[in-house]
């Protein structure tokens, strides 16, 4: 599709929409700026980069360390750097001004929290994978979060030769098993009481807007987890002849034939894209 053709068709989309539905996936905030290695990530970690031969904070995040100690001084740094820091590039906030006014909800398999940061209210958004912010119970004994700030900012500031001092390791209030980031990453994952509440907001805000001029805004989503918001929005767009499926993502832009009609695709980088539309305001 035309590059322009596209766009001027998201800004309408975006305009006339009833109500819009956005689908973030690790794209957004590749957009905004927290990529995953390169140039930032031996810039951050190239003590363990020297050590280990890590090639990226995604695939590091799953080395067996041999102390705790260690582990904690390269998993702060991560929450620190992905979930504390400001985003090199204020794309979220962008998104926030794009629809400002407009009645919507978003759902993230992102769990760097830059929507909340961004000034998105948090009634109106679903986390579906966890937050980095957050720990758990690693068995887990009890379906219960914890928010990590003081004692992540205390390892960063503190650990020395890659490693935290013992009595900063994190370990379960309950039962006293290591903690654990709340991240979706295996069976143990714990959906705590704020985690339903937000799936059931998200649940009726879709109830809501079955008829009507829905825009369901799907932004640098992959395929690792179609089923959580790809799937899903391509079925709810096949079932609402007024609804339109917009997707923004670089080099992965594509619909299904049964709703290519009404579907908007953008193979574009989605911070450029946002300037665009944010330009046609004047």
């Amino acid at each position: 599709m035309e590059y322009g053709k596209e766009l001027a068709r998201l800004s309408a989309a975006i305009e006339g929409a009833d109500a819009v539905v956005v689908g973030a996936g690790a794209g957004l905030s590749t957009a905004a700026g927290f990529t995953y290695a390169g140039e930032r990530f031996e810039r951050l970690f190239g003590d363990f980069i020297a050590k280990y031969g890590f090639r990226d904070m995604y695939t590091a995040g799953f080395f067996a360390f041999p102390t705790l100690e260690e582990q904690w001084a390269f998993w702060s740094r991560h929450i620190w750097c992905n979930r504390y820091d400001s985003a090199p590039k204020d794309t979220y906030g962008k998104l926030v001004r794009l629809l400002a006014g407009k009645v919507a909800f978003a759902i993230t398999t992102n769990v760097d929290h830059q929507f909340q940061l961004a000034g998105w209210p948090k009634e109106r958004l679903f986390y579906t994978q966890g937050d980095y912010g957050l720990w758990q119970c690693s068995v887990p004994c009890h379906a219960a979060t914890y928010d990590n700030y003081d004692v992540v900012k205390r390892m960063v500031e503190e650990q020395r030769d890659m490693r935290v001092p013992s009595e900063l390791v994190p370990t379960c209030p309950k039962c006293g098993s290591p903690m654990a980031m709340n991240l979706r990453a295996d069976g143990t994952f714990v959906e705590d009481a704020g985690w339903h509440a937000a799936a059931e907001r998200y649940r009726s805000f879709l109830e809501a807007h079955q008829e009507g001029k829905v825009l369901y805004l799907e932004l640098g989503v992959g395929g690792n987890t179609p089923a959580i918001i790809k799937y899903p929005f391509w079925r709810y767009v096949n079932a609402n002849s007024d609804a339109t499926y917009a997707c923004v993502n670089f080099g992965e832009a594509w619909a299904p034939p049964e709703i290519s009609d009404r579907s908007i695709l953008l193979d574009a980088d989605i911070d450029a894209v946002f300037d665009r539309l944010l330009e046609g305001r004047g």
